[in-house]
């Protein structure tokens, strides 16, 4: 194990953290953008609503402990847990969170949870070299990247479609009314399935920080004061909002009704509470980003925006490559002080 003052300790694990705020931040598009879209909620209460629900995951993932297995893929599936040193946690935390502010200031829907894959790899690596990886949960991680926006988008088709044909001899008032009902849970639902799925990353990333310096004994699992901060930390950064990709997620892709928006964050939902029961950390922004296509394209392709949807996609190839070498970069230069 490796020797650390508490007070590095401690700003460690605050920059964790605040990672985890940003995240939220970042991220408070994925949860809100179909119902700013389609005006079921004013963006204020959305976002509020949004950090509401985040948090929420908390007591969730308390009552089922199957939903627990992300932090224990981030904190151990990816790096040789054994292999990890505060100066690999500090080189993952500041390479994700530096594409996270570039792409939070463009407007880029891009991955927070692809950043801290990247990030952990790029440390990792420049630490371990390839033989530190964990190819088998990065395998699953880099698999999901590519099928959770599919299985997204031929989701929320299909629940479009079936809720059509459902409600052909509704009246169209009546329809409208029924769908902003179901919007409003489909959304509440997908904030708690993206408050399980991404404040558990930064929980894997402090448990194996914690694990590393020889401050974590027994098995490796999360502390509850772990989980508690991080689920406060990330409803938090969700309540002030990402107002930029917030406008793409919503408006730019394509244009939503109720029971578009419902459909999407129906099939987002899915997928989300899935990847949480089988410990495998995908990319909200990437699901949610899918399901909005998904919904768009059941009425027609041509409603969709096909080139703000490629500039997305592009953000999403570029991400762990990119938040890998900065965290390689920031890894580097932790060693002139060791």
């Amino acid at each position: 194990m490796h020797d650390l003052a508490l007070p590095l300790l401690i700003g460690l694990i605050a920059i964790a953290l605040a990672f985890d705020f940003l995240n939220g931040l970042h991220d408070a598009a994925n949860s809100i953008a179909t119902v700013v879209a389609t005006r079921l909620l004013t963006p204020a209460k959305a976002v509020a609503f949004a950090a509401f629900f985040n948090f929420a995951a908390y007591f969730l993932s308390l009552a089922v402990p199957q939903l627990h297995k992300v932090a224990d893929t981030i904190g151990k599936g990816l790096i040789d847990k054994d292999l990890v040193t505060p100066g690999v946690v500090f080189g993952a935390l500041v390479g994700a969170m530096f594409w996270n502010v570039v792409t939070w200031l463009k407007g880029i829907p891009s991955s927070s949870s692809h950043a801290l894959v990247g990030g952990i790899i790029g440390a990792g690596v420049a630490h371990a070299g390839l033989s530190g990886v964990q190819w088998t949960g990065l395998n699953k991680t880099l698999i999901a990247i590519v099928l959770s926006p599919v299985l997204g988008m031929l989701l929320s088709m299909l629940i479009m479609l079936a809720t059509s044909w459902m409600g052909l001899r509704a009246s169209a008032s009546g329809a409208e009314k029924t769908f902003r009902g179901l919007h409003l849970v489909s959304a509440a639902t997908y904030s708690i399935g993206h408050g399980l799925n991404d404040a558990q990353k930064t929980m894997g990333i402090i448990t194996v920080l914690l694990y590393s310096t020889g401050h974590l004994h027994g098995d490796f699992g999360v502390p509850h004061w772990v989980a508690i901060s991080c689920y406060i930390a990330i409803g938090l950064g969700t309540l002030t909002g990402g107002w930029r990709i917030i406008e793409t997620m919503g408006t730019r892709i394509t244009k939503l009704s109720q029971h578009q928006g419902f459909s999407a964050s129906a099939g987002g939902s899915v997928m989300l509470i899935t990847a949480s029961w089988f410990g495998i950390p995908v990319s909200t922004t990437h699901t949610i980003t899918g399901c909005v296509i998904g919904a768009g394209v059941a009425r027609r392709a041509s409603a969709v925006r096909w080139g703000v949807a490629g500039n997305v996609m592009t953000a999403w190839v570029i991400t762990i490559p990119a938040s890998a070498t900065v965290a390689a970069l920031f890894y580097w230069l932790t060693t002139f002080f060791q």
